[in-house]
């Protein structure tokens, strides 16, 4: 989250729209836990229960990853056009 800030002043200053892409931004963070054992506070926590192995959770995560991505853009982006954000 402290790079958000970053990433937002350069996509504003390169013409994005300022709702849109802090939305895209928002939502890309749901990717984060799934993805990898230590990219949120609560995933070492579920990982170190020892209940899923490290090639399992990395296997799954980027399924689970491509899924919300695809997801993101095939209906939120079309949603969000809906709404009116860009």
């Amino acid at each position: 989250m402290q790079c958000f800030f970053v990433f937002y002043s350069a996509g504003l200053a390169l013409g994005t729209p300022s709702l849109l892409y802090a939305f895209i931004m928002i939502a890309s963070g749901n990717v984060m836990m799934a993805l990898t054992h230590y990219a949120t506070g609560t995933a070492p926590v579920i990982f170190g229960t020892g209940y899923v192995s490290l090639k399992k959770w990395w296997s799954v995560g980027f399924v689970i990853s491509v899924i919300d991505i695809t997801v993101m853009i095939l209906v939120g982006l079309v949603w969000w056009k809906f709404l009116g954000f860009y």
